[in-house]
């Protein structure tokens, strides 16, 4: 029996958790750990994954339990994702008009111009390392567009964002806190700014928000476009990543996509079920005693879902270790779900088929520069991507 307790953060299980996931599944699909935050709990089925995702007894809002906040919770958590109702609520509504289909379809043309110009850049070069060099700069570069950042700053989200994420190991803390004590006063600056002269981007919107007599705070503020700022182009990065691998490992897939360009929506949707970007959920507490499928959970204990494990549930996938883009479409859990699913998964879903679909008809006979084994996965429990992934391009 796998013991996540030792496993969960080693370079084997990160290259490679799947085998640990269906062991726990099988014998202890709620299994009582310690994580970086404290003693909890880790839900590796699918059903069970969905019950605690929609269960009111389960809350997001730490200083609902014991007060305060956590240290770095006034530059990440004041924001919906770590809300409960009714801020969720209010903090969602001022959010969600940048995030229409609406905007999503507007905002095609633009990313399809974004895409061309980073992939004009590879044209005469026979290899590109995939994340620097168009993964990460394409959905830094809309999330910036959208929010009004310049940027040219992006190279340093990438750096505040790398802290928070890989920080959440507990190896990293020390240069978490310095990270977002910059990114606190790079916003605290860019805001000043805006005040003096808004325009039509949504930090505009946000810090002269109006709606129904709710105004943002200003801790909100800051916890609202750090999340947008880091969460709108970390899922993306990875998304475009992890597909491109397993277009890579699964050369039948890979060529049924080229010869059939249509399925890419497809192709998203597997490649979020088989791979997705974001391994665990964030944080959620027991807000009291509670049964839960025949264990006892304190009132205060974290309880943290495997998402890409629920992914693998074969109770509820058939086949689940397959890649198939012609699978059926899938309530995977790749964007969470109920009332806390993920605002931007319309956008994700749209950059990914865009950067995808243009990098197979530039580049079709890609290929790895490094066998899967040389590649290096991003450390820390929320996302899942590779650090680098370098290409050889062949026209």
């Amino acid at each position: 029996m796998v013991d996540p307790q030792t496993e969960l953060f080693t370079k084997n299980f990160t290259q490679n958790p799947y085998l640990a996931y269906a062991k726990l599944r099988e014998n202890d699909p709620v299994y009582k750990m310690m994580f970086p935050d404290g003693q909890g709990w880790l839900i590796t089925r699918y059903e069970d994954a969905i019950e605690v995702l929609k269960d009111p007894r389960v809350v997001k809002d730490f200083s609902k339990l014991y007060g305060g906040s956590m240290e770095y919770g006034s530059v990440f958590m004041n924001n919906m994702l770590f809300s409960d109702p009714p801020d969720h609520k209010r903090l969602r509504g001022l959010v969600q008009k940048a995030f229409t289909p609406q905007m999503n379809s507007g905002m095609r043309d633009r990313i399809q111009e974004i895409t061309n110009e980073l992939l004009d850049k590879a044209t005469d070069k026979t290899k590109m390392n995939l994340i620097d060099e168009f993964a990460f700069p394409l959905p830094i570069i809309v999330i910036c567009e959208i929010l009004g950042v310049p940027s040219a700053d992006r190279d340093k989200f990438r750096i505040w964002s790398n802290s928070l994420i890989e920080g959440t190991n507990g190896e990293h803390a020390a240069d978490m806190f310095q990270h977002m004590n910059e990114f606190i006063q790079y916003l605290r600056e860019w805001f000043e700014k805006v005040r003096h002269n808004p325009g039509n981007d949504l930090i505009s919107q946000l810090i002269m928000a109006e709606e129904g007599g709710d105004e943002l705070t200003e801790r909100e503020i800051y916890g609202v476009v750090s999340l947008l700022i880091i969460a709108g182009h970390e899922t993306t990065v990875n998304l475009i990543g992890n597909s491109i691998l397993a277009l890579l490992e699964h050369a039948e897939q890979l060529n049924l996509l080229k010869s059939q360009p249509e399925l890419i929506p497809n192709a998203i949707e597997e490649s979020l079920r088989f791979n997705g970007p974001v391994e665990f959920s964030t944080s959620r507490w027991a807000s009291e005693n509670m049964e839960f499928k025949g264990k006892f959970i304190r009132r205060g204990e974290l309880m943290i879902i495997a998402l890409n494990s629920a992914n693998h549930d074969p109770d509820q996938f058939n086949d689940p270790e397959i890649f198939d883009i012609t699978r059926e479409k899938s309530p995977h859990l790749a964007f969470g779900k109920g009332i806390h699913l993920c605002l931007g998964a319309p956008l994700a879903r749209l950059e990914g088929e865009i950067a995808i679909k243009s990098l197979l008809e530039r580049f079709p006979d890609m290929k790895l520069a490094v066998s899967k084994d040389e590649l290096e996965w991003r450390p820390g429990m929320i996302v899942r991507g590779v650090k680098e992934i370098p290409l050889l391009l062949k026209k």
